[in-house]
């Protein structure tokens, strides 16, 4: 298989961890900022994660760095653009990014700014390049809650125009569910599809929780319904999809290795999967990458990988004038 070649579905990739060095020192340039070196070597080397980290909060320490560049519209755009364009010249047709809006207020700028500036950098890498994309909301399970509200309203006016929906993500605790369903609800009434990271640090519980309590249609990363018999069946019977990102995993140690990562179990048992990036930069990987890892280490055959495709395209939250062009490169 020509994994560069193959066509690529990424439904779980974050802005701020995607970002080129390269790009992080034009940034700072432009905005006058101070860098820890002017180094492109050195730079990236704070914005990867090591190989294996003590636990997620050390890999998302990765992400100070590129946060300090994305606070004007003009930084925003810029990294959106990138992203669109780094995954389209690897035959990506389709990518779902995800970020924080409160993340990037620093420097005075409102929600419709910090949304329009990403949406508009996606949309000119669509007219530029052969992919096709929308943007998720995600809300930090750590952040202040007074402004979330706030968020899901300045998105609303691009649902469908780049925007599709809501996600929590951020440190992982048991229980988290409980704290948000009056916001999930609020979202989900003003027309956003929902997705939530659970189950990636060791509880399955969460998982069942995002589904049952938020209305999760997918889960990001759910690798933990693995030992929790509840949690895997309303995640099968449900058809959740799991949005797995095989080498973030392995760094945030949420598995110790790709062998036994559970995402060949889960797919021969008819839970659905995908497979992702999670952060192109921090996880120092490309969807090629990815897709290679995972169909080496278990063994995939073609069909098996257009099989994860065809979930990646019908479980997207594109419209179906997009699913049905992404379904013709699956034949």
């Amino acid at each position: 298989m020509n994994y560069f070649n193959l066509p690529k579905i990424d439904l779980h990739c974050h802005l701020d961890g995607s970002v080129r060095p390269q790009t992080i020192i034009d940034l700072a340039h432009q905005q006058n900022l101070t860098l820890p070196s002017e180094d492109i070597s050195e730079i990236k080397s704070l914005m990867v994660a090591p190989e294996t980290c003590q636990n997620l909060d050390e890999y998302l320490m990765r992400f100070e760095l590129p946060l300090s560049v994305m606070q004007t519209e003009a930084g925003l755009e810029r990294i959106s653009f990138e992203v669109f364009e780094d995954a389209a010249k690897e035959n990506v047709k389709y990518l779902e990014v995800r970020f924080g809006p409160m993340l990037h207020l620093q420097n005075g700028l409102t929600f419709d700014q910090i949304i329009g500036s990403v949406v508009k950098g996606m949309k000119k890498a669509e007219e530029q390049y052969d992919i096709k994309g929308n943007y998720i909301l995600s809300i930090l399970r750590t952040m202040p809650k007074d402004r979330i509200n706030e968020v899901i309203d300045a998105g609303a006016k691009y649902l469908n125009d780049g925007v599709v929906a809501f996600d929590l993500a951020g440190s992982e605790v048991s229980g988290f569910c409980h704290e948000f369903i009056p916001y999930a609800k609020y979202a989900i009434e003003k027309g956003y599809r929902v997705t939530i990271h659970a189950g990636e640090q060791g509880d399955g519980q969460n998982v069942h929780d995002a589904v049952s309590l938020l209305g999760a249609e997918r889960i990001g990363h759910g690798i933990h319904i693995k030992g929790h018999p509840e949690a895997y069946a309303l995640v099968k019977n449900e058809a959740v999809a799991l949005e797995t990102c095989p080498s973030s995993n392995i760094q945030t140690k949420a598995v110790d290795n790709l062998s036994s990562h559970p995402i060949k179990a889960f797919h021969k048992d008819g839970v659905l999967i995908t497979i992702n990036t999670d952060n192109r930069t921090v996880s120092n990987t490309t969807m090629t990458d990815e897709v290679r890892k995972v169909v080496e280490e278990f063994d995939l055959s073609r069909e098996d990988y257009f099989a994860i495709y065809k979930v990646s395209v019908e479980h997207s939250f594109a419209s179906d004038a997009v699913k049905q062009h992404l379904l013709q490169f699956a034949e």
